[in-house]
């Protein structure tokens, strides 16, 4: 069964290199580092949505894994980096048993923490989304860190922050749906769908926007 972490998304989580990045002129074609993370980034929703589960998914996030670590090894002070290396963390996290789950959870918490530090806007509020979603997704005391407090108050920040958004919205209205509060829930979700499309991220922009539809049926039947 796989762990209650993190089912992506995470972060997931929406992260191309937006206008708060900083430099403010920076993009992947003149910042090598950018188009590291970029490649990352790609890697990435490829491997989450075009590879089925199973032992080649695993196999091939946690290859992305080690690069991700090892690019954050070597550009520690660059937000973007940290961000990134945080969601693969924790997207691993969601594909292994849940001894290990925890321990990867508890890593990516630690990057996203000094990337939120550094800068919680950077990447459509890259930090304080993907933080959000490790506190309502992983259990709470005895067992893990989980604080749903927390959660809420990252994620209203993220939406705060970065109201074009997908991710922010797409797991803000997710959260508000485990707290049964599907008005809210839905309203969030309505938001998300009227962001415009990501073309140059087109993969992870259409199951996004899948997923959100099929939660608004959800609250559809309950209501």
């Amino acid at each position: 069964m796989r762990a209650t972490l993190f089912l992506g998304a995470l972060l997931s989580a929406t992260f191309a290199v937006s206008a708060h990045a900083a430099p403010a002129a920076s993009t992947p074609a003149d910042d090598p580092v950018l188009g590291q993370v970029k490649q990352i980034q790609t890697r990435w929703e490829t491997i989450k949505f075009t590879v089925p589960e199973g032992a080649k998914q695993t196999d091939e996030m946690t290859a992305l894994g080690t690069d991700a670590d090892s690019l954050a090894a070597k550009y520690p002070d660059r937000v973007e980096v940290l961000i990134w290396d945080g969601i693969v963390t924790s997207e691993r996290a969601s594909l292994v048993n849940p001894i290990s789950a925890l321990s990867l959870a508890s890593r990516a918490r630690d990057t996203l923490e000094k990337a939120y530090k550094m800068n919680p806007t950077v990447l459509d509020a890259g930090a304080p989304t993907s933080l959000g979603v490790l506190y309502y997704r992983v259990p709470g005391f005895p067992v893990a860190f989980g604080d749903k407090a927390k959660a809420r108050a990252l994620l209203e920040q993220a939406t705060r922050t970065a109201p074009d958004g997908l991710d922010a919205w797409y797991f803000y209205g997710d959260f508000l749906m485990t707290q049964g509060e599907y008005g809210k829930a839905r309203d969030a979700f309505i938001h998300a769908l009227a962001i415009p499309v990501r073309a140059d991220r087109k993969v992870w922009d259409e199951n996004r926007r899948l997923v959100i539809t099929e939660k608004l049926e959800q609250i559809k039947a309950k209501h």
